[in-house]
């Protein structure tokens, strides 16, 4: 445990230093559950939507995009229960008020609460006799409603109330229609969106693991009623495949974990997740639920509009099931960083270097000229930076310190390659690339390096 805890401190250090994270509001001391990406870390949480976006919108036929709006009508919530139903187990401490999460303090204590009701998290805190993290005796568990409160317009009455969305699936509910009416799609076809969601968490931790304004990627998957098994064992290969293919997170690290009736959400008849061996644990990373025909038919019954689909040639109208698999966009951010995380002896020197998948690294290259001070090979330099920039985007100048110090630099971030300008250069544009896994080094032909660079990323 103290090894892991030693990573993840290595990694939030990493991550605020070479500008991938920071604390949110930090020069007022912060804000507990909010985190802002820096450069380096844009780029990488990119990296991550397009692949996604690219895997299962882009490359299918029977996708749609949407991007629906944060705010919505209160009464969507209230059609799906969430205003009801929306919430997670709070215990107080009865001396200084403070809240925490019923099932992270019995984990916390070796008491495994998946599964359990809140009267038996409330029966098992009392059984052993456990204490608030200040030492002090707690109250019972209680549901606490998750969602942020707000007031649209001027009006200050509960009519006024909106939420921002705890989650990004109703804003494609809600939607559903105007697509069919817009594309006729055929069953099955599914509605994906990347978006913001918000839950007022009790107690967020485990740095961009748990917070209160963080980013999905979700898909409604629309379905007949009876293929729901099929699809749902084929959602899950695909999921799989783009954590372990695409990302490429280690495939030991990922394990199945089906909900029992307890722990599925209301609107579940059947829940997987993929769980990841985060520092912290064995956390929920993806997750795919059969959702049934559960919120379209809610909002068909709350609202004025038959959310329905004609099969046109059986002359009937039904309403579809659904599968989601839904993936939080911080979370792959952090399982990503945790796997890529590596640190070997190069030179006799202990390295830390990001091992991302090249496709994944928020910089593909790095262009070095040998010598800063050497006006002939910065200008050789630039010349080749600014023809890889043009088509790559994601290519750094660095110029600063040696070039092991530069290399360091560039390993640390997780560039896959470094491209330095010598005085062979000049004689036979040529330079030199080096490996970062590796190590290694090679001539190649500055005519040939960037479909080398195209090939690898």
């Amino acid at each position: 445990m103290e090894h892991k805890q030693d990573l993840m401190e290595k990694i939030v250090s990493l991550c605020k230093r070479r500008g991938f994270i920071y604390q949110g509001s930090e020069v007022y001391g912060g804000l507990a559950g909010t985190w802002d990406y820096g450069p380096l870390g844009v780029t990488l949480k990119k990296n991550i939507k397009d692949l996604w976006w690219k895997t299962f919108v882009e490359s299918r036929e029977d996708m749609y995009g949407i991007d629906a709006a944060i705010l919505m009508n209160s009464k969507v919530w209230e059609a799906t229960g969430h205003v009801a139903t929306f919430a997670d187990p709070m215990v107080e401490d009865l001396k200084t008020n403070k809240r925490y999460r019923a099932d992270h303090l019995l984990e916390e204590n070796g008491i495994d609460p998946k599964g359990m009701t809140v009267t038996q998290m409330g029966a098992e805190i009392k059984a052993h006799k456990l204490k608030s993290p200040d030492k002090n005796q707690l109250g019972d568990v209680r549901q606490f409603n998750m969602m942020f409160a707000t007031q649209a317009g001027a009006s200050g009455d509960s009519s006024a109330t909106v939420y921002l969305r705890p989650e990004t699936a109703q804003g494609m509910f809600v939607n559903f229609k105007n697509v069919v009416d817009s594309f006729h799609p055929k069953l099955p076809f599914g509605m994906a969106q990347i978006g913001k969601a918000f839950r007022n968490e009790i107690t967020p931790r485990d740095f961009i693991f748990r917070l209160r304004e963080f980013e999905q990627m979700e898909i409604e998957y629309f379905i007949r009623p009876e293929e729901w098994e099929e699809q749902f064992g084929s959602w899950l290969v695909r999921i799989k495949d783009f954590l372990t293919k695409t990302l490429g997170l280690d495939d030991s690290h990922i394990h199945e974990h089906e909900h029992s009736e307890e722990e599925r959400s209301f609107y579940s008849k059947k829940t997987v997740d993929l769980e990841f061996d985060y520092p912290f644990g064995q956390k929920e990373l993806y997750g795919l639920a059969y959702r049934t025909d559960y919120d379209l038919k809610k909002h068909s019954e709350s609202s004025t509009v038959a959310l329905e689909y004609l099969d046109e040639e059986a002359k009937i109208k039904f309403t579809p099931h659904v599968i989601e698999p839904a993936v939080g966009v911080d979370r792959t951010f952090l399982a990503v960083l945790c796997d890529a995380y590596t640190e070997d002896i190069m030179g006799e020197e202990t390295r830390a270097y990001l091992k991302f998948k090249p496709q994944v690294a928020p910089v593909k290259a790095a262009v070095f000229p040998l010598l800063k001070n050497k006006p002939e090979l910065v200008a050789k330099a630039r010349e080749v930076y600014g023809m890889l920039k043009s088509e790559l985007g994601a290519v750094m100048f660095d110029d600063n310190g040696n070039i092991g110090k530069r290399y360091r630099r560039q390993d640390e971030i997780g560039t896959p390659f470094c491209i330095t300008i010598d005085f062979d250069t000049l004689e036979n544009d040529t330079v030199t690339l080096r490996d970062r896994d590796t190590g290694q080094q090679e001539r190649i032909k500055i005519l040939e390096l960037l479909s080398f660079l195209k090939s690898k990323i």
